[in-house]
């Protein structure tokens, strides 16, 4: 029987030598293409992957607070998240895009336009700092190329009461107004950096790679006692209110530091809801506003002429028959006076006696005085928008500018500016700059005014608010108060308006040992009550009132039955 052997025909053979030629091919080309990958050029497609998923993501840094001077916020930062969208990824006819539109409030023709709009870029806002609730919504829609940024949003947990001093940011957290863009420097942090995977949706998935380090702001304290500018909101604006003023504003001062303790100006305004304000309404009236002081700087007139030596507390000065005429002008007291020294021309505002006074006195000198109490010169607090005031031009004085600004006419101050010259009176003579920041010690200043004299004009001030002076109603039980009123009527075109006129009063207390100067500015009261005795000295005896218990600091003026009790 014969053996059969196997045998492959030649067509056979030629394909299975095929086979065997495309598997090793393939072999070859995928070893090849594993080669190119991962040894030859394995940058190029780690790119890719990393360019479609791989982002470098800021890492928000949070604003510092602001605090006042005990550490209570006025203005903190707080997380948020904003919504935006990448154009490239998203569908702006999507059926979700109505569903997000309305979840944000947005017309959903607004969020189509923008898609379209921004078609080659890959990042758009939709809108900023949402709510939490409305974050949470964003997520659960799961909408391709739609994700959120986490970001902080600036709040003002004491709104109005302070909002002129702490000022407000933008949406972009960048100080725009007050302290805010004073201390923008310190404030504002530095952004982190890190490297991030972002799914085929377009979220980030948690943790990454820490690129830069975020830089938080620095905190900052205030001088402000929030207590005090509570105590100041609340006194100005029942006065703003009562009299139907157009305006007012008001600055209470460390004597020994010139720490701005409280600053309020009327009308104010919700920092935290800004809708519908204008730029006028953010302006801090006790910083930018400039005014005629009228009678509250004769003080400053009669430590001129102490300092000349021409005259002396005693001094008699002929006010008879309660005016004066100069230059074809006409000065008046509110009556005949007659012959009163120079304790009564500050106890009953005499214009006539002020102006005898600066006539008898150098013009330089007269100049010279009133801007040592730094009248038009910088306080020193690097208040955005802070004017600086002016004086009359000495080489063009005439003798009725001399008279005129002896009692407060023809220059032009800020309320803050006259609490810096109040302080110079209250603290034996040294001008200093002012501050908005806590201070740890006094900062240096300089000697204007010997402690003699302004120890002599600060006794003849108590007369102001005891019976018989002109702001009786700025009496604060079991304490000396030392002060000027004014009453100045407004400039207008041409002359001074009828019927219109800025109420004002300047205090220190205690005066035995003063500690605070304030200044009260009421623009404009309406009705028949606009002097400053009757206006704005009422306001300074409510707040120090309350200051004076909340400082405990202790009385200096307590009726004689009082005294022994405490003495016991």
């Amino acid at each position: 029987m014969k053996r059969q052997h196997n045998s492959v025909n030649p067509i056979g053979a030629w394909r299975l030598n095929m086979v065997r030629l495309l598997f090793v091919s393939l072999i070859i080309g995928l070893g090849w293409r594993l080669t190119d990958i991962q040894v030859l050029n394995p940058d190029f497609l780690r790119d890719q992957g990393n360019a479609r998923h791989i982002r470098q993501v800021p890492v928000a840094a949070h604003r510092g607070m602001i605090l006042d001077r005990y550490g209570e916020p006025l203005a903190i930062s707080t997380p948020v998240h904003s919504v935006w969208v990448n154009p490239q990824e998203v569908a702006a006819e999507s059926a979700q895009i109505a569903a997000l539109a309305k979840a944000l409030h947005i017309n959903v023709e607004t969020i189509k336009r923008k898609i379209k709009k921004n078609k080659n870029r890959e990042f758009v806002y939709l809108k900023r700092r949402v709510t939490p609730e409305v974050a949470n919504q964003v997520n659960e829609f799961n909408i391709e190329g739609v994700a959120l940024q986490r970001e902080y949003k600036r709040y003002y947990p004491t709104g109005e009461v302070t909002a002129h001093v702490v000022g407000f940011t933008n949406v972009d957290d960048v100080g725009q107004e007050g302290l805010e863009l004073t201390h923008e420097a310190v404030l504002t942090g530095v952004p982190g950096l890190k490297r991030m995977v972002r799914d085929s949706r377009g979220n980030y998935v948690g943790g990454g790679e820490q690129l830069k380090a975020t830089k938080h702001g620095q905190n900052i304290n205030l001088s402000i006692d929030l207590r005090l500018q509570y105590l100041t909101y609340q006194a100005l604006k029942s006065a703003v209110t009562k009299y139907e003023a157009r305006s007012g504003s008001a600055v209470i001062l460390d004597v020994h530091t010139g720490e701005v303790l409280a600053m309020v100006s009327q009308p104010s305004f919700n920092p935290n809801n800004r809708h519908g304000l204008h730029s006028g309404d953010y302006r801090n009236r006790a910083v930018t506003d400039l005014f005629e002081p009228g009678s509250i700087v004769k003080p400053f007139t009669v430590a001129s002429g102490l300092k000349s030596g021409k005259f002396t507390p005693s001094t008699i000065i002929d006010t008879h028959p309660g005016m004066l005429k100069i230059s074809g002008y006409t000065i008046k007291d509110f009556r005949d006076y007659g012959q009163i020294d120079i304790a009564t021309l500050i106890k009953k505002s005499s214009n006539v006696g002020a102006s005898k006074m600066a006539l008898e006195l150098e013009p330089e000198q007269l100049w010279q005085d009133f801007s040592a109490f730094g009248m038009a010169e910088p306080t020193g607090a690097y208040f955005p928008g802070e004017a600086m005031g002016r004086l009359p031009d000495l080489q063009s004085w005439q003798k009725i500018d001399r008279a005129t600004l002896s009692y407060g006419y023809g220059l032009a101050s800020s309320a803050l500016q006259v609490a810096r010259g109040y302080m110079v009176l209250a603290n034996g003579g040294i001008l200093r700059p002012v501050s908005f920041i806590k201070l740890s010690d006094a900062p240096s200043g300089r000697r204007v005014f010997s402690r003699d004299v302004m120890q002599q004009v600060m006794t003849m001030m108590r007369g102001v608010v005891e019976p018989g002076g002109t702001a009786t109603k700025a009496a604060v039980t079991n304490y000396t108060v030392a002060g000027k009123t004014g009453t100045v009527k407004k400039a207008a075109d041409g002359g001074y308006a009828d019927g219109h006129y800025l109420s004002l009063f300047a205090g220190v207390i205690p005066a035995n040992k003063p500690q605070l100067v304030m200044v009260v500015m009421v623009n404009d009261p309406q009705g028949k009550e606009y002097y400053g005795g009757l206006v704005a000295a009422p306001v300074f005896s409510e707040v120090m009132t309350g200051a004076m218990r909340l400082l405990n600091i202790a009385p200096d003026n307590l009726p004689i039955t009082q005294l022994q009790v405490a003495q016991k």
